[in-house]
């Protein structure tokens, strides 16, 4: 054997050994990638029913207490984490965070988890059949107060349960149509002739039927949650109901937690929906005094949730594909919009401005867009189309309160969510620019 094969040799062992090392330093690395952009999640309920008559919230002429208890309500949550950031939905079986109530909740559930603002989507499925949360101890119902104190605590709980819990997960979307739900408008002519706008049925006029569904579930294909969205008022009963419900929305929860839970293995499946943006939309069936027990008849809350809830079961059962990476990118912004004109004190007209919380996320390539305010339908349609993501989920009633946000063009319709609304005309297009690109800086 000659010098210069043998040195050859030693070197094409030398390259050999550090080629592998080189291989196996990849390999690692790709794998500290992909367990770093990897998706956990987590999901959790409790029970957030009132164990004592409380005054239920959503119309102002109900003054007594409730008098008993239809179905369940109940506060769902899905907790995410990916690359060192987080995000928690919250839905919650109530009508809304209203007076005070909403920064004091997530206040409470930021600070228990050090959770970033945008991390949290702490949402009301507005139901108008729930307590009246409240903070105030000298206008709020002894009954509503401690409610409203249990409630916080629960909340905290379940958050915390659902971010213990979180394990690898993997996500997909699926996309259904439901026609439950009807735009109120409606437009009717006096005596006189003369036409006004009021609270009724325009089969008509414009609404967001889009049912999006999100599959949430374990490595193994184990189902965690069925998330989903949907824009109608939960307002199949109205101000002559005294019975604790979650309505339209929290019934198609309860339905759709039963019958996939029949199959689930390991823990139940957890349904949480989050109202879309409805605040020209009302159930087919509306405020309603009671649920009918006349017998072979279907009580029309019931009706229409276990038709919505079969949609999103259906659509649910058709997801069979699911990611498991799930980069998260949060975002949290406070506009102060254009008010209605507003008499002052001096006696001139000024135009005050009215805040609105706006949070937007993403988990993959899958979008959630929280509104601290009763969107109208146009409104959500038009982020929807203005956004960079195929399925944009359009939260309302959520990480705010700020009331009635109607297109510019309803104003000189008038009618009850014109009149409601603190915003000048003009606010609502603010927020579909300044939401889609908040969109599109994810």
């Amino acid at each position: 054997m000659n010098r210069n094969s043998s040195i050859t040799r030693r070197s094409l062992s030398v390259t050999a050994a550090v080629l592998v090392i080189m291989f196996f330093l990849t390999a690692s690395t790709a794998k500290c990638a992909d367990s770093a952009s990897s998706l956990r999640a987590g999901a959790a309920k409790t029970d957030i029913t009132p164990e004592k008559g409380v005054e239920l919230a959503g119309y102002a002429a109900r003054k007594e207490l409730s008098t008993g208890v239809h179905d369940p309500l109940s506060a769902r949550v899905i907790a995410f984490q990916c690359g060192g950031k987080r995000l928690v939905l919250v839905s919650t079986d109530i009508l809304g965070f209203y007076n005070g109530t909403a920064e004091y909740m997530r206040r409470a559930i930021l600070n228990e988890f050090e959770l970033q603002p945008s991390e949290l989507l702490l949402a009301a499925i507005h139901t108008h059949s729930a307590p009246t949360p409240t903070i105030d101890k000298e206008k709020g119902h002894p009954n509503n107060l401690e409610y409203t104190e249990k409630l916080k605590g629960k909340l905290v709980e379940v958050v915390g349960k659902a971010l213990a819990n979180t394990m690898p997960a993997q996500m997909g979307i699926g996309v259904g149509y439901c026609a439950i739900g009807a735009n109120r408008r409606e437009q009717r002519t006096n005596e006189a002739g003369q036409t006004s706008i009021v609270l009724g049925r325009n089969p008509y006029g414009p609404t967001d039927k889009e049912v999006l569904v999100m599959k949430v579930a374990k490595a193994d294909g184990a189902v965690l949650a069925a998330a989903f969205d949907y824009a109608t008022h939960a307002t199949c009963l109205g101000g002559k109901n005294y019975v604790v419900s979650g309505d339209v929305l929290g019934l198609a929860e309860q339905f759709v937690e039963k019958i996939l839970g029949q199959r689930a293995t390991g823990a139940a499946c957890i349904a949480p929906v989050f109202a879309g943006a409805s605040g020209d939309i009302d159930p087919w069936f509306r405020v309603l005094p009671e649920f009918n027990s006349e017998p072979g008849w279907i009580p029309e809350p019931v009706l229409l949730g276990t038709v919505l809830g079969e949609e999103v079961v259906h659509v649910f059962r058709s997801i069979t594909e699911t990611n498991a990476g799930g980069e998260i990118k949060t975002a949290f912004a406070t506009l102060e919009l254009p008010a209605k004109p507003r008499k002052e004190l001096t006696g001139e007209n000024q135009k005050p401005t009215n805040p609105l919380n706006i949070t937007v996320t993403r988990v993959g390539k899958v979008a959630f867009v929280g509104l601290g305010c009763e969107v109208l339908t146009e409104i959500g349609l038009a982020i929807k189309a203005g956004s960079p993501y195929k399925h944009t989920f359009v939260i309302t009633h959520c990480n705010g309160e700020a009331g009635y946000l109607s297109p510019g063009k309803l104003h000189a319709e008038g009618g009850y969510e014109i009149s409601s609304s603190p915003f000048a005309p003009e606010a609502a297009d603010i927020v579909i620019k300044h939401t889609t690109q908040m969109l599109r800086q994810l």
